[in-house]
């Protein structure tokens, strides 16, 4: 699991940071899926090593401009290339009626399938590897986090071991990989979970704007590996924060020691703190890490490989 940051401002892009867009690039299948598209994200895509060609689901958290401005875009570009075999889109009520509306005005025909599965809090996809559930943020619209979990997977077969206990390889050996117990021909009963090493423990990422503090942020992020929390405020402008419903650095810091989790990033952050300002990013950081020291600030084109929990080491 790699992240790309693809866009780290709020509301509006600057010189050095785009709007809200995060990729998840998923190697052992080739895949990439995308959280949120703020205006100019393809061609964020085309400035990083992605290939958009691996583009296969996108997540929406809310539809404020700063975060599907660019998805239409996006889509319609991936339909000249001809490249995209399918796009399964997952936001709240209303995405579909955008889209549609989107398409129609701009006589715009996609040349591949496009799923709009309008979500409701829980789990709204899962397969062999992965579960992704959503939750509810609080916001000035309806707005979702997202949790994406790579499901536990078996240790690894010990295939020298398993030749030495004479053990005929076949299906016997598929079993064994499964940690199932298997009785050899000779009546040997051998436990398949003695020949694999430790199980690998699922990483587990999340993704939370825009949002104040509130509990549905705290429940989605228990115990992950990596929580992505915006962090549009300094704590001194925490009345502003309350007013716009989106978070000062210690509501995303105070989630993320809650939550349990290993690794914070902020992103989505105010243009107003740019250097030179009398508060700059860099107190936006210090504010964080003094709750939360496992704490970093996203920066475009920043690229994060997710480890496994016994990798994480905290700074």
């Amino acid at each position: 699991m790699q992240i790309t940051f693809l866009g780290t401002s709020s509301g509006v892009p600057t010189r050095s940071r785009n709007v809200s867009s995060i990729a998840l690039r998923l190697p052992q299948r080739a895949e990439l899926w995308l959280f949120d598209c703020g205006e100019g994200t393809q061609h964020q895509i085309l400035r990083s090593d992605l290939k958009v060609s691996q583009l296969s689901r996108i997540f929406i958290t809310h539809l404020h401009g700063d975060h599907i401005f660019g998805l239409m875009g996006l889509l319609a570009s991936c339909g000249l290339a001809g490249n995209v075999e399918r796009v399964d889109i997952y936001g709240p009520s209303g995405l579909n009626e955008y889209l549609q509306a989107a398409s129609r005005y701009s006589h715009t025909h996609f040349s591949y399938p496009i799923k709009v599965h309008t979500i409701q809090p829980g789990i709204i996809y899962e397969d062999d590897e992965f579960t992704v559930t959503c939750g509810l943020l609080h916001h000035r619209i309806t707005a979702f986090g997202y949790r994406v979990a790579e499901k536990d997977r078996a240790g690894r077969f010990d295939v020298e071991k398993a030749k030495a206990l004479q053990i005929p390889s076949g299906p016997i050996y598929g079993q064994l990989k499964r940690g199932e117990t298997v009785t050899l021909e000779d009546g040997s009963v051998i436990d398949g979970s003695q020949l694999c090493g430790p199980t690998e423990i699922g990483r587990k990422f999340v993704y939370c704007t825009d949002t104040v503090y509130c509990d549905g942020a705290v429940q989605l992020a228990q115990d992950a590996d990596v929580l992505i929390h915006e962090a549009t405020f300094a704590h001194q402008d925490a009345d502003m924060a309350f007013q716009r419903l989106h978070s000062t650095t210690t509501m995303a810091a105070q989630t993320a020691y809650l939550a349990g989790v290993n690794r914070l990033i902020m992103t989505h952050f105010s243009p107003r703190y740019a250097p030179g300002n009398a508060i700059e990013l860099k107190d936006l950081l210090r504010e964080a890490r003094a709750i939360f020291p496992n704490t970093i600030m996203a920066h475009d084109f920043m690229v994060y490989d997710v480890p496994r929990r016994r990798e994480v080491i905290l700074n």
